[in-house]
């Protein structure tokens, strides 16, 4: 019998390995097979797996489905730092711009310490109230991501009090018409709670604390056209294990949307220190195809 993680992640290395062969279609697709929602609406892929950012969700949902349609979106993500590398595989789904079901692949290499971490993670995104584009405060949701590390030998090496973990968030999303010399501007807000160690990789809780805590996530995009947004985000980070600290994460992005089916971003990253190695600094590249 095959075990539902391992099939998800099956699943998603055969669908990103024919990628490539199937980029070009989507680009030239009509746009009538996309949802109703304005491009660049469902905002890219985070590393996590949920529509958001490069690091943090936002509380849109994936791909562009308005009430009474519904958008798959697959991805690829590939971040290079000093010391380690790290690939991300993903797919969402969007139920009528109401309910986000996403599944994540990740695999951080140890590039200077040698080895690998490999993570899945679940999730789900409720969209509670509001609109990006036209409600007053924009558009709120609430997220929850369940974490599962496959081997948690090392996490428990350093201290921590855990393989597995769910985060919660609540996240908000605001388009700004006209806000800058005549251009859009995208504002998020999210606060999460969590017990995640390196985003769960190091694992959850630990000698230090164990419990929950609550953390700030924001961004800010500016779209020079229609189809190119730059922009920067910040996340908050837990501190739970004593024999490294963990540093909030920072980047810088500019995502293209060539139409409402592909997208790709672009991201210079600062993650601090990473187990005991300090200045993680490098790029980010991730491709999202969306059905």
């Amino acid at each position: 019998m095959i075990h539902p993680p391992r099939f998800a992640s099956l699943f998603c290395k055969r669908l990103f390995s024919g990628m490539g062969l199937l980029l070009w279609v989507i680009i030239t697709t009509s746009p009538t097979l996309a949802g109703s929602r304005l491009l660049g609406t469902g905002g890219v892929t985070q590393i996590e797996g949920a529509a958001g950012g490069g690091l943090s969700p936002w509380g849109v949902l994936a791909g562009t489905a308005s009430e009474g349609e519904w958008a798959i979106t697959a991805n690829r993500t590939e971040a290079r730092l000093d010391d380690y590398r790290l690939a991300v595989s993903g797919v969402a789904f969007n139920w009528q711009d109401r309910l986000e079901v996403s599944f994540a692949r990740q695999r951080l290499g140890l590039d200077t310490l040698g080895g690998d971490l490999e993570q899945d993670i679940h999730g789900l995104k409720l969209r509670l109230v509001g609109d990006v584009l036209y409600h007053p405060w924009g558009i709120w949701s609430l997220g929850v991501q369940h974490k599962r590390l496959d081997d948690g030998s090392l996490a428990r090496a350093v201290g921590a009090d855990s393989t597995q973990g769910n985060d919660i968030y609540l996240s908000g999303s605001k388009l700004l018409f006209d806000a800058v010399a005549g251009r859009n501007l995208l504002l998020n807000l999210t606060l999460r709670s969590t017990r995640a160690n390196q985003g769960g990789l190091l694992g959850f809780g630990g000698d230090e604390k164990e419990s929950r805590s609550l953390v700030a996530e924001g961004s800010v995009g500016l779209f020079l056209t229609p189809h190119w947004v730059v922009g920067m985000e910040y996340r908050q980070k837990p501190d739970n294990l004593g024999f490294a600290r963990e540093d909030d994460w920072q980047d810088l992005y500019s995502a293209y949307f060539f139409n409402k089916q592909v997208s790709l971003t672009g991201a210079w990253l600062d993650l601090g220190s990473i187990a005991g190695l300090d200045q993680q600094r490098g790029g980010y590249l991730s491709l999202q195809v969306a059905f």
